[in-house]
């Protein structure tokens, strides 16, 4: 019996919202055994080019990776997409649409928080984002925790970043049919991240996932550092019923702020088809 592929398919460079390098991810995952690897950061494949000749240098396979943003029944919902082809110009182009909008969300979240008296967050979110175009709730995370406002980014979140909170301002992102279309045009898979993480009902689920297969999407992730140990089978039930692929990640931002390093999730449950069946 083969020992299961060590695949690590979600993880976020300091090109988007984590704390490290392409490079530095690639090696940290070599370290940890990771046999194949995606870079997946939000919106952007500004990391591609560095991650995927990282990786090749030190003897990893690769596949091209991308988290993209939708809206799905007033919700954000996240599509990664792998094995893609990065130079395909309508993926680009969509993915700049959906970027452009978040300056200005940020400016918004600022000024909103800065009614309650915390002032000057969207030039401390900037200092950790970098790139206007691609500052995100995570940085504005970062600058609370910096100032000491609360103890850590879970706290940050749960008190002002989420829906009905003080910092909270929605964005209008790319629609699931836009996600999908743009992923498989060029030539990749569509896999749905970490869905234990939404606040939808079993029943807009249900619809989430049929219409996502509808459209041509392959996957869902199974075991994901975004699940708990018993969202593993409830999600591998999932895949089994609807003919997904399973994709296991990460989802590594940061040494201390991720619960899970990279390459150190437990394997797929053995009765599933890994989504990497589709790069072999």
């Amino acid at each position: 019996m083969s020992m299961p592929i060590n695949a690590d398919l979600h993880c976020h460079s300091v090109v988007s919202d984590g704390t490290l390098s392409p490079e530095e991810l690639a090696l940290r995952a070599h370290q940890n055994g990771v046999h194949l690897w995606s870079l997946t950061d939000h919106d952007v494949l500004g990391g591609q080019a560095r991650a995927q000749d990282a990786a090749l240098n030190l003897g990893m396979e690769y596949v091209s990776g991308v988290e993209i943003s939708i809206s799905w029944m007033g919700q954000t919902v996240h599509i990664v997409g792998l094995g893609f082809d990065p130079s395909n110009v309508t993926l680009q182009d969509g993915l700049r649409a959906t970027r452009d909008g978040r300056e200005e969300r940020a400016r918004q979240m600022a000024a909103q928080l800065a009614q309650i008296g915390i002032e000057n967050s969207y030039e401390g979110a900037l200092k950790f984002a970098g790139n206007p175009e691609l500052i995100a709730r995570t940085h504005f995370a970062r600058y609370l925790v910096e100032q000491q406002v609360c103890r850590d980014m879970d706290e940050v979140f749960r008190k002002y970043l989420v829906a009905g909170k003080p910092g909270y301002v929605s964005h209008r992102w790319a629609s699931l049919d836009q996600a999908v279309d743009w992923i498989t045009g060029a030539g990749g898979e569509a896999v749905i991240a970490h869905p234990g993480r939404y606040r939808l009902n079993a029943m807009q689920m249900d619809e989430l996932y049929a219409r996502f297969k509808d459209l041509g999407g392959a996957g869902i992730e199974v075991v994901t550092g975004s699940h708990s140990p018993d969202q593993y089978q409830t999600y591998a039930k999932v895949a089994k019923r609807y003919g997904f692929l399973a994709s296991r990640g990460s989802d590594f931002h940061d040494p201390q702020e991720s619960d899970i390093d990279l390459g150190q999730l437990p394997h797929l449950p053995e009765h599933l088809t890994p989504i990497w069946s589709a790069f072999h």
